[in-house]
C-alpha cells in the first residue's frame, strides 16, 4: 500500500504561480512512478505530468513549459505551476502507479491517489 498527501492547492490570478506538494509513504519502494492529474469541473480527470522512478518527466502539452514535476530524495512530489491560466482550474490530483504498463494519458493505469487539492486561477 502507499499513501499520497497533496498540499498546497489556492487561489491566484491568471500569470501566477503555485507550487503543490505531495508526500508518499507506505510501501514506496514498489512505486514505479508519480504522477499529477486533475479534474477541471464538469471533465474527466487528465493526467498532467509523471516522473519516473530513474527521474524521466513526460508533461501533458497544454501545461510543457508552464510546470514542472519534480521528486525529492524522500518521495516528497512537487509541482511547480507558472504562468497560470484559467484553464488550469481544477481539483489536482496527486498519484502513485506499482503497475508496468502506466502512462500519462491513461489515468487508470494509476493505483494510488490523494484526496485532491482544489487550484482556482482567476481572470
Amino acid at each position: 500500500q502507499v499513501r499520497v498527501v497533496e498540499s498546497g492547492g489556492g487561489s491566484v490570478q491568471a500569470g501566477g504561480s503555485l507550487r503543490l506538494s505531495c508526500t508518499a509513504s507506505g510501501s514506496i519502494d514498489s512505486t514505479l512512478a508519480m504522477a499529477w492529474s486533475r479534474q477541471a469541473p464538469g471533465k474527466e480527470r487528465d493526467g498532467v505530468a509523471t516522473i519516473s522512478s530513474d527521474g524521466k518527466t513526460k508533461y501533458a502539452a497544454s501545461v510543457k513549459g508552464r510546470f514542472t514535476i519534480i521528486r525529492d530524495n524522500t518521495y516528497t512530489l512537487y509541482l511547480r505551476m507558472n504562468d497560470l491560466k484559467p484553464e488550469d482550474t481544477g481539483i489536482y490530483y496527486c498519484a502513485a502507479s506499482t503497475w508496468m504498463g502506466w502512462t500519462l494519458t491513461n489515468t487508470n493505469t494509476w493505483n494510488y491517489w490523494g484526496q485532491g487539492t482544489q487550484v482556482t486561477v482567476s481572470s
